[in-house]
């Protein structure tokens, strides 16, 4: 074999050892990327409302809550009562953006179950809030993100302005849960633990026996009365 001819191999040889790797790394990036998308689930597309229902009813609002522009909007003045999710849910992390107007209220509670006439009764809620209009926002326990009247948001917060849209996150992962908004952790406390029963035994939900106390439960969009906005809202399970 002469010289030129081997020469010619041995770079093949080397280049291939040195772009294996590199394209096994791309395939195991991609390979994640695409197991990441899959273990979403849409709760609602922009257009979609099947995975919701009334609380203690069996299908939609027919009034109150409607499709709008790729939202899910809550009419001020309307009706409709709260919606829950479907499906119940354990351990996960729920993605959605949200959008208040002037004055607004409302929340998002979770591990809601049916068992009691209003689901503040089983879930705590991840509060939905113009701060600078509504009377809750004095109070750093009922504002924007906080969970409400238990925890106030940490230092972190930083809130959009009214009739803007913010990015909230709630995770739930074993006996840890955490608020988020636009980006930044808010709250964190433990499902269960001896300080957040203290908290809860110092509140308004110390008669309610059910509150915060069940494993998995469904999601759940409070109508308060109010003009109120959602989009994109997806969850995974753990």
């Amino acid at each position: 074999m002469n010289r030129v001819l081997l020469s010619m191999l041995s770079a093949a040889v080397a280049t291939a050892l040195l772009t294996t790797p590199v394209l096994a790394a791309d395939k195991k990036a991609k390979k994640s990327d695409n197991s990441d998308k899959e273990s979403w689930q849409p709760l609602f597309d922009g257009k979609d409302t099947s995975k919701w229902r009334g609380y203690k009813a069996t299908a939609f609002p027919a009034k109150g809550w409607r499709v709008e522009n790729g939202t899910l909007r809550h009419v001020a003045g309307e009706g409709g009562g709260d919606l829950i999710s479907v499906d119940k849910f354990a351990d996960f992390e729920l993605r959605f953006d949200w959008k208040v107007a002037p004055g607004a209220n409302s929340g998002v509670i979770y591990r809601v179950t049916e068992d009691h006439n209003a689901s503040y009764e089983t879930g705590p809620e991840y509060q939905v809030l113009d701060d600078s209009k509504h009377g809750d926002g004095k109070n750093p326990k009922t504002s924007a993100a906080a969970l409400y009247a238990l925890i106030a948001c940490n230092a972190d917060k930083a809130l959009n302005p009214v009739g803007e849209w913010n990015k909230a996150r709630i995770v739930i992962k074993g006996n840890k849960a955490e608020h988020w908004l636009n980006k930044k952790k808010v709250v964190e406390y433990t499902w269960g633990g001896s300080e957040t029963q203290k908290l809860i035994s110092e509140s308004k939900f110390k008669g309610m026996p059910g509150f915060a106390k069940n494993a998995s439960g469904h999601i759940c969009l409070q109508d308060h009365g109010d003009d109120v906005w959602f989009r994109n809202i997806k969850i995974r399970t753990f």
